[in-house]
């Protein structure tokens, strides 16, 4: 009777050690091809620690999709891109919103104090545009029919001129514009060195 309980676990013993080998076999990587897989795992985790470095420390951010909006009713009464602006929302929080059209953007000039943040809303009335604004990290599609939405700083004092980055037709670059950044010290600077003159000019 023990005799016939050993041999069903000599035959399982025997059969667990087959499986093993062929797990072994087919687990078989060559050594080359073990290189480039390790390289390439290197490879993904280099990306995926840039894209943190750049969304935590840079600021980098993808525009996003706010809204949809029709073409043809942005210019009625009601709609912020009929006469888009900049708006002040709050000491050194502004929203501006930017049309696009062939061949230029609504507003093309901006002014804004240093130190300010500014959400930008932009869309497009006829065709697909783009907007990149220089030394920034402003770089986002502008579609008929949706209206993108990103957000950044101004801190330094300058022009930041941006451009129309997707071919648009045959003006297609002249479609620019600029934001100037005014310092805030200078223009109380020239506000007190006007006030003078002009006191004197009234009387």
């Amino acid at each position: 009777m023990s005799e016939h309980q050993e041999t069903p676990n000599l035959e399982v013993s025997h059969s667990g050690s087959e499986a093993g080998v062929a797990t072994a076999e087919m687990l078989h990587v060559d050594r080359y091809e073990g290189i480039w897989m390790r390289i390439s795992l290197v490879v993904l985790v280099i990306f995926f620690v840039t894209v943190l470095v750049s969304s935590f420390s840079t600021g980098f951010q993808v525009p996003g999709v706010y809204q949809r909006i029709d073409p043809a009713t942005i210019h009625n009464e009601g709609s912020p891109f009929a006469n888009p602006e900049v708006r002040e929302l709050a000491p050194g929080k502004y929203e501006a919103y930017i049309r696009a059209q062939i061949w230029s953007f609504t507003p093309n000039e901006i002014r804004i104090p240093a130190g300010s943040t500014v959400t930008f809303y932009a869309t497009s009335q006829d065709v697909q545009h783009g907007v990149k604004i220089a030394n920034t990290n402003i770089n986002m599609m502008i579609l008929p029919g949706q209206v993108a939405k990103i957000t950044t700083s101004f801190n330094k004092p300058g022009t930041y001129n941006f451009v129309c980055h997707e071919y648009c037709g045959s003006q297609h670059h002249t479609m620019y514009g600029r934001i100037i950044v005014e310092d805030p010290n200078a223009l109380e600077a020239e506000t007190a060195a006007a006030g003078p003159l002009l006191s004197g000019f009234v009387h």
